[in-house]
């Protein structure tokens, strides 16, 4: 790197013309030349023979060296990175921050928007993301179909009727999780696909291809559209059945982004279907708001590091007492509800401090009073 700075340092250099003058018949002793320069404030320089000439480009190149090597401690190596191939998104350590750390800091305003009204709508209400599920929280549950559908299932696969308390365990989990995890049926994958599109047939046989949207929830989601929440939807149904009850309740256009049962792999208690609509959203966890009905819901949430507002749709309140939040309605919320609850400013977000460790380690490192005091008499 610095032989190459160097080379071009010299050929920008000023150029010099040597020209010998040597007597046709007999040449000087010392063998005398004239060095003339273009650049050199319009005057001649004599110089010795080739042994001084060389002393001065040492001295030359040994400056011009230096002054290379000054300017590569300044200027990042790009050797290293053209050893990288361009296809793969690793870092070099080249002193510059090139690219945007993850996640981005909890700060609601960001002074680097030039643009004022996007700054004026981060600050209100951008930097916040809505998670819905589907049943319970948008349209009126049916826990008595589910459970008639397994209860069916079970019948055509030849298998023992699931008790109650194992069905209300399965509540939020996919078909393919419950049937392979808790009712233990089969774990061969083709057979797993294979009931569990037949268990959801059945649902959908049963359910007759209605929908009864809850009290209060399209005028709350009108509400946060208009004030440019993003908002996804999470479910365990299938997408196909999903976008079909969507729009039959004319509900279209109202999600940013919709995960259904072919995006994730496990259902509820794990916040998988959380996490991945935060992603989708493009918003860190603790910026989102889960809305559910079921204790699993809050688990999940909780464990994605979220807020959860619990909807009493099929448990009464005082069981959803875990939740961050609990309405009996979505109406009942308001934006500014939502703003204190996702307030991601607040120090609960921020590294923790080993305070604590440290006011331990003073209390043992000090002496107790008893041990410190003297006695009296001894003075």
């Amino acid at each position: 790197m610095v032989d190459s700075v160097a080379t071009s340092l010299l050929s920008y250099g000023p150029s010099y013309q040597l020209s010998c003058y040597r007597d046709r018949i007999q040449r000087p002793k010392l063998g005398s030349c004239r060095f003339l320069a273009n650049e050199f404030m319009g005057r001649q320089v004599y110089l010795a023979p080739s042994r001084i000439r060389s002393r001065f480009h040492q001295f030359m190149l040994s400056v011009t060296r230096a002054l290379a090597m000054e300017i590569t401690k300044e200027t990042p190596s790009s050797s290293e990175e053209d050893k990288i191939p361009r296809g793969l998104n690793y870092l070099v350590d080249t002193g510059f921050n090139r690219f945007s750390s993850w996640p981005p800091a909890n700060k609601a305003d960001n002074p680097k928007l030039h643009n004022p009204l996007l700054r004026q709508e981060r600050m209100g209400c951008g930097w916040l993301g809505a998670i819905f599920e589907w049943e319970g929280v948008i349209v009126e549950d049916n826990p008595d179909l589910e459970k008639q559908a397994w209860l069916v299932l079970s019948q055509e696969e030849g298998k023992s009727p699931p008790p109650t308390f194992i069905l209300r365990r399965i509540e939020g989990m996919k078909n393919e999780q419950a049937i392979s995890e808790v009712l233990c049926w089969s774990r061969d994958p083709t057979q797993l696909r294979r009931m569990a599109d037949r268990k959801e047939e059945i649902y959908q046989s049963l359910l007759g291809g209605f929908y009864r949207v809850r009290s209060g929830s399209q005028e709350f989601l009108t509400t946060l559209i208009n004030y440019k929440i993003p908002m996804a939807l999470v479910s365990t149904r299938p997408r196909k059945n999903l976008e079909t009850a969507i729009s039959m309740i004319g509900f279209e256009g109202f999600f940013n982004i919709i995960v259904a049962a072919e995006d994730v792999y496990r259902g509820k208690p794990d916040p998988e279907m959380f996490i991945y609509a935060s992603q989708q959203l493009n918003f860190i966890p603790e910026r989102c708001i889960v809305f559910g009905n079921s204790n699993s819901t809050v688990e999940a949430a909780h464990d994605a590091r979220m807020k959860c507002i619990a909807v009493a749709s099929k448990h009464p309140i005082y069981e959803l007492g875990a939740a961050d939040l609990v309405v009996r309605m979505l109406n009942e919320l308001s934006v500014v509800d939502l703003k204190n609850l996702a307030d991601i400013d607040s120090a609960e977000f921020e590294s923790p401090e080993p305070e604590l460790e440290m006011e331990e380690e003073e209390e043992r490192g000090s002496f107790p009073p008893s041990s410190v005091g003297l006695d009296d008499n001894f003075w």
